[in-house]
């Protein structure tokens, strides 16, 4: 058999690996022009009634529309998001699984956590942020406080004994109350739960003294006599609750925990099907039909591209590292 010399057995080489690569590139190009040709699925790696689902469930009936294929919303709860999170970052990167979620999963979670299934700086794309809201610190109306102040006194005086709740390890909400208990000298027991309604409801089951909420799952209670409401976690007070001081006003400086959701992919997904994505989202979020939805919900509608949301992570990775090496809170 004749032997190539080597100069003509690599050019021969790269000729077919050249060729493959135009098939490759022709197939992907014709999948991106195609999409979508059938249903997308959104996950939402929260429960159903929970603050993300709330507001994935327009944002998908109207991205269903723009895009001509029905969008499913898909809740996979566990571990504080990080369960469907992770099979969104596993997913094929083809434009048909789109994740909805808060920024405890993509932020908070990889600073506290060893043994995270997912990367998401390096497994997930961001598409834009959707929505944020302030979180709200509420008690049970039955443990007789009406102030941050007495709060903070009750707790002084049964230190340990008390509960509150979150919906996950990292998530603003326990964040936030770790900042709190930090700064007011205070002691109380963490319970994580797989979503908000879930530590409403043991709220109002008495099994949960007191927790920061996103307003939308906690307002109604407060309205019903059943919860009270004592701040708001935001620096300014939010024109929807204009009767509740922030904690910044309670003697707490510069106190801040806002929540955030938002919109990503797997990495890897087509740069078209990313921008095609990032388009519509913002056209989305920045209709007055979406705004006034949020508005009702205590929610901002906040537009953004890609890259957007890319520095939005960054520079909460930062913030809120700092915060959890202060109050040297363990990963697990």
């Amino acid at each position: 058999m004749k032997r190539w010399p080597d100069v003509e057995r690599r050019a021969a080489l790269m000729a077919a690996m050249g060729a493959v690569g135009v098939m490759l590139a022709e197939r992907s190009v014709a999948a991106v022009a195609a999409w979508p040709s059938r249903p997308i699925k959104l996950v939402v790696p929260f429960p159903g009634g929970s603050s993300p689902d709330l507001i994935a469930r327009p944002i998908a009936e109207a991205l269903g529309k723009a895009l001509g294929q029905t969008v499913l919303v898909d809740n996979r709860p566990g571990a504080g998001g990080n369960i469907g999170t992770a099979q969104v970052a596993k997913a094929e990167p083809d434009g048909y699984t789109l994740l909805f979620t808060i920024q405890g999963p993509l932020v908070t979670a990889p600073l506290l956590s060893k043994r995270l299934p997912y990367d998401p700086q390096k497994e997930l794309q961001p598409i834009g942020l959707v929505a944020s809201s302030p979180n709200v610190l509420v008690v049970e109306a039955s443990l007789g406080v009406h102030s941050v102040a007495e709060l903070v006194q009750l707790l002084k005086r049964r230190p340990g004994q008390l509960n509150y709740g979150s919906v996950g390890k990292g998530s603003a909400a326990h964040l936030a109350m770790e900042s709190f208990k930090q700064r007011a000298g205070v002691d109380l027991l963490h319970v994580p739960y797989l979503g908000f309604p879930q530590v409403l409801n043991a709220m109002l089951a008495g099994e949960m003294q007191a927790a920061f909420m996103v307003p939308a799952i906690a307002m109604p209670q407060v309205r019903a006599g059943k919860l009270r409401a004592l701040a708001v976690s935001s620096l300014g007070r939010v024109a929807a609750l204009p009767e509740l001081p922030t904690l910044q006003e309670c003697g707490y400086s510069g106190f801040e925990a806002i929540s955030w959701q938002a919109m990503l992919v797997p990495a890897r997904t087509p740069p078209a099907i990313v921008e095609r994505l990032s388009q519509e989202l913002q056209h989305i979020v920045r209709s007055d039909e979406l705004r006034n939805r949020m508005l009702t919900q205590y929610f901002s509608a906040t537009a953004s591209s890609p890259e957007g949301l890319a520095l939005q992570m960054k520079a909460e990775r930062e913030r809120w590292g700092r915060l959890i090496a202060a109050l040297k809170i363990q990963p697990e």
